[in-house]
């Protein structure tokens, strides 16, 4: 993925994830069995099911593994929520795949 692409971010991430929510996007994803899972729901999304509206790049400031990356997305059916992967080292190769497919996909530079 394009780092250059990103917004670096210095608030905490908890942070920006409260603003997000305030924004709509209140579903936190996560990566299952190859496609993203919308919180509690039993609704499944691939890439082409997904929108990145933003991305934040978090460099932590005293320890190197505090890494990550915050995606903002919508899905196709309007579903709005966050997707959180580690950043370098420690990034998920899934994850990270799965939504540089998703960023393809739409052909939508963030």
């Amino acid at each position: 993925m394009n780092t250059q692409d990103m917004k670096d971010y210095r608030p905490p991430l908890t942070e920006k994830l409260s603003a997000l929510a305030k924004e709509g996007y209140e579903v936190q994803f996560n990566l299952e069995d190859g496609a993203l899972t919308a919180g509690e729901s039993d609704k499944h999304y691939q890439p082409k099911d997904l929108t990145i509206n933003e991305e934040f790049r978090f460099e932590g400031e005293t320890n190197p593994s505090d890494m990550s990356i915050l995606y903002a997305v919508e899905t196709n059916d309007g579903t709005k929520g966050t997707v959180v992967d580690a950043y370098g080292t420690y990034s998920d190769r899934e994850l990270a795949n799965f939504m540089k497919k998703a960023k393809d996909e739409t052909g939508k530079d963030v």
